[in-house]
């Protein structure tokens, strides 16, 4: 007998898994947080200015490259978000981490979509904006990323910050964006 491809395999897992009601359950409850980043330029090299949605962390980007974001200021004063293929990281990867600008209100957010997302270029922000973000593939044995969906705070032009409210689900094989443990 020939042995199946194996995107196959993960393909068919992954069906499985996410339509099975014996499938994965969720064990880590979804809940919302406020975080901060700094400017890549500009700041001092120890302020993180990346985010990884697993863990939902921030990250330095000078120390680890496990991250699937990061905030810049740039040149002409415009404040943007970067997936790490606009910053020339992992830009061979099928699914990778990207935004998905929304204009349903935060709350109204309950599920990531499967498409659309800016992952190969910056995103300009600013307070208010609210997104659905698909970080990178964590869930190695689905070969399937996260979801978080985020709200743009506050931006601090003098200290090069951004302030932003974030629901992240931790769950592989879920895109639930409401609090407690999600079924979906």
């Amino acid at each position: 007998m020939r042995p199946l491809p194996l995107i196959f395999f993960v393909g068919a897992l992954a069906a499985v898994a996410c339509s099975d009601p014996n499938g994965p359950t969720a064990t880590v409850a979804n809940a919302e947080r406020t975080d901060t980043l700094w400017s890549l330029v500009g700041t001092p090299v120890s302020t993180p200015s990346g985010y990884s949605v697993d863990g939902s962390h921030r990250v330095r980007t000078d120390l680890f490259i496990d991250f699937d974001f990061a905030y810049n200021v740039e040149a002409d004063g415009r404040r943007v978000l970067l997936p790490r293929a606009a910053l020339g990281i992992d830009t061979a990867n099928a699914v990778k981490p990207g935004f998905r600008r929304m204009t349903e209100t935060f709350d109204e957010i309950t599920l990531a979509p499967s498409g659309g997302y800016t992952t190969d270029s910056l995103v300009v922000i600013a307070p208010g904006d609210r997104f659905v973000i698909r970080g990178r593939v964590t869930c190695t044995t689905l070969g399937l990323p996260k979801y978080a969906k985020m709200e743009i705070l506050q931006i601090d032009d003098v200290a090069r910050t951004v302030s932003f409210k974030v629901l992240t689900d931790d769950n592989c094989g879920f895109r639930s964006l409401e609090p407690g443990l999600p079924d979906r």
